[in-house]
């Protein structure tokens, strides 16, 4: 029987990147779509890119570019500064003009929606109520007779927060970075926001920081806002701690000042991991990618053991960007930066979610705390179908500054204890100071410092030095705790 030859239908390839574990590639592909958190990774826009191009006349990568304008603010300061701003945002500052007077933050303010000023009020009171609840205080333990430890917690003085104004306008950010500060007792603190109009020219935001009682605006962002912060230049004094999210240059540029300042973790470009199985709603799955990917760079990533899941969600991709203002900014991230991702097994779905230690993990699964149990490096986690990430982003108290690029590793999510330094106080009695002498001069003398061991044998009673006794059982101390 002669078969008459057919021509199929080539099949639409889907234009959202698939990883299939257990392929001879998977491994490549995992490893290069797990790069793309990290915070040295080349994660910018199009636009980004030839804007830095442009300014420096050569093809850098965003450290290159953080290393210039560093070293270029630390060295000339406020001229630096204006110089970048006058680049980047195309807009000319002076002096006089880079601090955002307080009497337009209270005209901005007087004019505000009032439902905005309302929503403010209510977020301001959970934030500062679920973050009053951590507030680290002080221990003491006392050893009667003999000594006495303490911890003491105080609030820093000043800090620098960054707000981003590139995309969007953000007063959740204002929100979510003041509001752990004040709870801590923080008394200074001056903010930045780009000179755009969803930045400092924004009079929404100009009103949030009216309402939350800061000051202390000016109109810059990026690195050199960063610098400024962390250096200090004319007008605008330099602080202890930086924190706030950004782009990829902001997270580069608070890494790189490190030292000179502290700061709350490496924030940068927004990411989010959704692991799902057979009861997911495809629906949710892709709206929670898009609004991650709507930050332009976003990372979102799907990971399942139900193959399904896959072209259900790829559907539902496609049919909601559709439906969204920015839908094809998300569209172009997700294609870019995303990734569907089917695991052999849950085991390995886990695996992989560690791996990339991501911003946010929403478990969309029939058990998300069975699930959630075995992840630890993460930044926040949203359990069930109805805790979109965007709850945490908003309203619900903890502060959505999280870590990105892999730093969830080992870096957390800002807290109003982040504001807070820890310094130890000991106090000790005579008879205190002889019980635990011994101890100190042996291990001075080992180490070959003999004037940290004179200073104890000095103390002692009638000039007696201490020498070594043999060793004895463990002794127990009756220790009080307050």
């Amino acid at each position: 029987m002669t078969r008459t030859a057919t021509r199929e239908k080539p099949m639409t390839k889907p234009k959202f990147r698939r990883i299939i574990c257990g392929t001879p590639q998977a491994y490549g592909q995992l490893s290069a779509l797990r790069e793309q958190f990290r915070t040295d990774s080349e994660v910018v826009s199009s636009k980004q890119r030839k804007t830095t191009q442009a300014v420096f006349r050569a093809a850098l990568s965003p450290v290159q570019v953080v290393e210039r304008i560093c070293a270029d603010v630390k060295k000339r300061g406020l001229p630096a500064v204006l110089h970048y701003t006058e680049q980047f945002d195309r807009v000319k500052l002076t002096a006089q003009t880079i601090r955002v007077d307080p009497a337009e933050m209270a005209a901005a303010h007087a004019t505000a929606d009032p439902n905005l000023i309302d929503t403010v009020q209510r977020v301001k009171m959970n934030i500062m109520s679920f973050q009053s609840g951590l507030i680290h205080s002080d221990a003491v333990m006392t050893v009667s007779g003999s000594h006495e430890l303490q911890v003491r917690y105080r609030a820093l003085k000043r800090i620098g927060i960054c707000i981003p104004g590139g995309a969007a306008a953000y007063p959740s950010t204002i929100l979510m970075t003041v509001c752990p500060a004040q709870t801590a007792g923080v008394k200074e603190i001056a903010l930045v926001m780009p000179p755009t109009p969803t930045g400092a020219n924004n009079p929404e935001l100009l009103a949030v920081c009216h309402e939350l009682g800061i000051t202390e605006v000016y109109r810059i962002g990026g690195a050199q806002a960063v610098a400024a912060l962390a250096y200090g230049v004319e007008g605008l004094p330099r602080v202890q701690m930086i924190v706030g999210p950004g782009n990829t240059f902001v997270a580069l540029a608070k890494r790189h000042v490190f030292g000179h300042v502290g700061i709350d973790c490496i924030a940068g470009p927004s990411e989010v991991v959704v692991v799902g199985d057979a009861s997911s709603q495809p629906d949710y799955v892709a709206i929670d990618m898009i609004a991650q990917a709507e930050h332009s760079p976003g990372v979102s990533i799907l990971v399942t053991w139900h193959e399904p899941l896959l072209d259900e969600v790829t559907e539902s991709l496609n049919r909601l960007l559709k439906t969204q203002p920015r839908g094809e900014l998300a569209r172009e991230c997700l294609e870019k930066y995303g990734a569907l991702v089917l695991a052999r097994d849950k085991d390995e779905a886990i695996k992989i979610i560690e791996d990339f230690a991501p911003e946010h993990l929403h478990v969309q699964t029939r058990d998300p705390e069975a699930i959630a149990d075995r992840i630890d490096s993460v930044g926040a986690v949203f359990l069930g179908q109805y805790t979109p990430v965007a709850l945490g982003d908003y309203a619900a108290g903890p502060s959505h500054v999280l870590p990105t690029g892999t730093s969830a590793r080992f870096a957390s999510g800002l807290s109003a204890n982040d504001f807070l330094r820890r310094t130890s106080m000991l106090a000790f009695t005579k008879s205190g100071l002889k019980e635990i002498a011994e101890d100190v001069v042996l291990l001075a003398n080992k180490e070959g410092l003999s004037g940290h061991a004179a200073s104890v044998n000095m103390r002692i009673s009638d000039n007696s030095h201490v020498t070594p006794r043999p060793p004895k059982k463990s002794e127990k101390q009756k220790v009080s705790v307050k």
